[in-house]
């Protein structure tokens, strides 16, 4: 089955192309990687006010699942 990979990070990229995978859990376990592979190409992807996506599609454009990356900055504490 061919998946699409979409990301989103406050403006949406589509994959029109696709890659085929035996199965949806093949499917999940690339998209994890793709997302890693993309924080890792640009990290600042992740902003403070943007969480960075991975939406996984079938080739009806059906959302499959999302892969979804947030970084929260903790209160400081006070102490260095």
């Amino acid at each position: 089955m061919r998946y699409y990979f979409h990301t989103a990070d406050g403006s949406r990229d589509r994959d029109t192309t696709g890659t085929e995978l035996p199965n949806l859990n093949a499917a999940r376990k690339q998209a994890i990687m793709f997302a890693g592979e993309c924080m890792a190409f640009d990290p600042d992807i992740l902003s403070d006010h943007h969480d960075f996506r991975v939406e996984v599609t079938d080739k009806r454009d059906m959302i499959l699942f999302t892969i979804i990356t947030l970084a929260v900055n903790a209160p400081s504490t006070g102490t260095t």
